[in-house]
Protein backbone atom coordinates (compact mmCIF):
# COMPACT_ATOMS: atom_id res chain seq x y z
CA UNK A 1 0.00 0.00 0.00
CA UNK A 2 3.07 2.20 1.02
CA UNK A 3 4.14 2.17 -2.79
CA UNK A 4 0.91 3.15 -4.27
CA UNK A 5 0.90 5.74 -2.05
CA UNK A 6 4.79 7.30 -3.50
CA UNK A 7 3.91 6.33 -7.01
CA UNK A 8 0.27 8.72 -6.77
CA UNK A 9 2.65 11.17 -4.49
CA UNK A 10 4.96 11.23 -7.51
CA UNK A 11 2.39 11.53 -10.29
CA UNK A 12 1.11 15.16 -8.71
CA UNK A 13 4.58 16.36 -8.48
CA UNK A 14 4.89 15.59 -11.94
CA UNK A 15 1.70 17.22 -13.03
CA UNK A 16 1.66 20.67 -10.48
CA UNK A 17 2.15 23.43 -11.99
CA UNK A 18 5.59 24.15 -10.92
CA UNK A 19 6.80 20.99 -12.72
CA UNK A 20 5.14 22.05 -16.15
CA UNK A 21 6.79 25.35 -15.72
CA UNK A 22 10.05 23.85 -15.10
CA UNK A 23 9.63 21.52 -18.46
CA UNK A 24 9.09 24.37 -20.27
CA UNK A 25 12.18 26.69 -19.05
CA UNK A 26 14.40 25.39 -21.71
CA UNK A 27 11.86 26.43 -24.72
CA UNK A 28 10.90 29.96 -23.06
CA UNK A 29 14.96 30.67 -22.56
CA UNK A 30 15.65 29.67 -26.65
CA UNK A 31 11.90 31.91 -27.65
CA UNK A 32 13.46 34.90 -25.64
CA UNK A 33 16.90 34.70 -26.88
CA UNK A 34 15.57 34.17 -30.58
CA UNK A 35 13.33 37.18 -29.85
CA UNK A 36 16.05 39.13 -28.68
CA UNK A 37 17.94 38.33 -31.77
CA UNK A 38 14.90 39.48 -33.87
CA UNK A 39 14.17 42.62 -31.71
CA UNK A 40 17.79 43.88 -31.90
CA UNK A 41 18.00 42.60 -35.89
CA UNK A 42 14.46 44.62 -36.18
CA UNK A 43 16.06 48.17 -34.32
CA UNK A 44 19.37 47.94 -36.45
CA UNK A 45 18.68 48.41 -40.23
CA UNK A 46 21.14 45.97 -42.10
CA UNK A 47 19.95 48.06 -45.13
CA UNK A 48 22.15 50.81 -43.97
CA UNK A 49 25.89 50.21 -44.38
CA UNK A 50 28.65 49.49 -41.70
CA UNK A 51 25.76 48.10 -38.71
CA UNK A 52 26.48 44.26 -40.07
CA UNK A 53 29.47 42.83 -41.50
CA UNK A 54 29.38 41.99 -45.43
CA UNK A 55 29.17 38.34 -46.28
CA UNK A 56 32.23 36.82 -46.97
CA UNK A 57 31.44 34.52 -49.87
CA UNK A 58 30.05 37.54 -51.62
CA UNK A 59 32.89 40.11 -51.09
CA UNK A 60 35.63 37.41 -52.40
CA UNK A 61 33.60 35.90 -54.98
CA UNK A 62 30.50 37.49 -55.98
CA UNK A 63 28.09 34.53 -55.23
CA UNK A 64 25.28 34.24 -53.39
CA UNK A 65 25.64 32.09 -50.13
CA UNK A 66 22.14 30.79 -48.95
CA UNK A 67 22.50 32.98 -45.86
CA UNK A 68 22.54 36.07 -48.23
CA UNK A 69 19.82 38.57 -47.26
CA UNK A 70 18.62 36.89 -44.39
CA UNK A 71 19.55 39.69 -41.83
CA UNK A 72 17.84 42.19 -44.17
CA UNK A 73 14.54 39.39 -44.28
CA UNK A 74 14.42 39.11 -41.07
CA UNK A 75 14.22 43.11 -40.40
CA UNK A 76 11.37 43.01 -42.60
CA UNK A 77 9.70 40.24 -41.48
CA UNK A 78 9.95 41.47 -37.94
CA UNK A 79 8.51 45.21 -39.47
CA UNK A 80 5.47 43.05 -41.34
CA UNK A 81 6.84 43.57 -44.74
CA UNK A 82 5.92 39.85 -45.87
CA UNK A 83 6.90 40.59 -49.84
CA UNK A 84 9.98 42.41 -48.71
CA UNK A 85 10.94 39.59 -46.62
CA UNK A 86 10.44 36.81 -49.18
CA UNK A 87 12.07 38.69 -52.04
CA UNK A 88 15.31 39.38 -49.69
CA UNK A 89 15.75 35.92 -48.70
CA UNK A 90 12.65 33.26 -49.11
CA UNK A 91 14.62 30.07 -47.46
CA UNK A 92 14.81 32.61 -44.49
CA UNK A 93 11.43 33.13 -44.22
CA UNK A 94 10.59 29.05 -44.54
CA UNK A 95 13.02 28.65 -41.80
CA UNK A 96 11.37 31.45 -39.45
CA UNK A 97 7.83 29.55 -39.98
CA UNK A 98 9.40 26.29 -39.65
CA UNK A 99 10.77 27.18 -36.61
CA UNK A 100 7.73 28.86 -34.84
CA UNK A 101 6.10 25.52 -35.61
CA UNK A 102 9.00 23.32 -34.31
CA UNK A 103 9.03 25.58 -30.90
CA UNK A 104 5.14 25.16 -30.40
CA UNK A 105 5.44 21.48 -30.93
CA UNK A 106 7.91 21.25 -28.70
CA UNK A 107 6.11 23.38 -25.52
CA UNK A 108 3.24 21.63 -26.16
CA UNK A 109 5.32 18.31 -25.89
CA UNK A 110 7.41 19.69 -22.87
CA UNK A 111 4.41 20.50 -21.21
CA UNK A 112 3.09 17.29 -21.26
CA UNK A 113 6.34 15.36 -20.41
CA UNK A 114 7.16 13.96 -23.19
CA UNK A 115 10.60 14.84 -25.03
CA UNK A 116 11.08 16.67 -28.29
CA UNK A 117 12.71 14.23 -30.64
CA UNK A 118 13.68 15.19 -34.11
CA UNK A 119 14.93 12.24 -36.32
CA UNK A 120 15.38 13.26 -39.53
CA UNK A 121 16.65 10.55 -41.80
CA UNK A 122 18.88 10.24 -44.55
CA UNK A 123 16.67 10.73 -47.20
CA UNK A 124 14.99 13.70 -45.03
CA UNK A 125 18.98 15.10 -44.50
CA UNK A 126 19.95 14.74 -48.11
CA UNK A 127 16.88 16.41 -49.61
CA UNK A 128 17.47 19.50 -46.83
CA UNK A 129 21.50 19.71 -48.67
CA UNK A 130 19.63 19.45 -52.01
CA UNK A 131 17.07 22.29 -51.05
CA UNK A 132 19.71 24.72 -49.92
CA UNK A 133 22.08 23.62 -53.05
CA UNK A 134 19.25 24.28 -55.55
CA UNK A 135 18.13 27.41 -53.61
CA UNK A 136 22.24 28.38 -53.80
CA UNK A 137 22.59 27.37 -57.35
CA UNK A 138 19.56 29.33 -59.02
CA UNK A 139 19.98 32.93 -57.34
CA UNK A 140 22.97 32.71 -58.77
CA UNK A 141 21.88 32.32 -62.57
CA UNK A 142 20.87 34.81 -64.43
CA UNK A 143 17.52 33.67 -64.45
CA UNK A 144 17.43 33.65 -60.58
CA UNK A 145 17.87 37.06 -60.46
CA UNK A 146 14.46 36.99 -58.42
CA UNK A 147 16.52 34.89 -55.80
CA UNK A 148 18.58 37.75 -55.34
CA UNK A 149 18.90 39.89 -51.83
Amino acid sequence: MRRVNTERAQQDVSTGVGAVAGRVALPGGVLAAVAGAFAYVGTVDPNEPGHYPVCPLLRLTGVYCPGCGGLRSAYAFVHGDWATALGANALAVAGYLAFAVLWTVWVVRAARGRPMRIDLGPVQLWSLGALLLVFTVVRNLPFGGWLHP
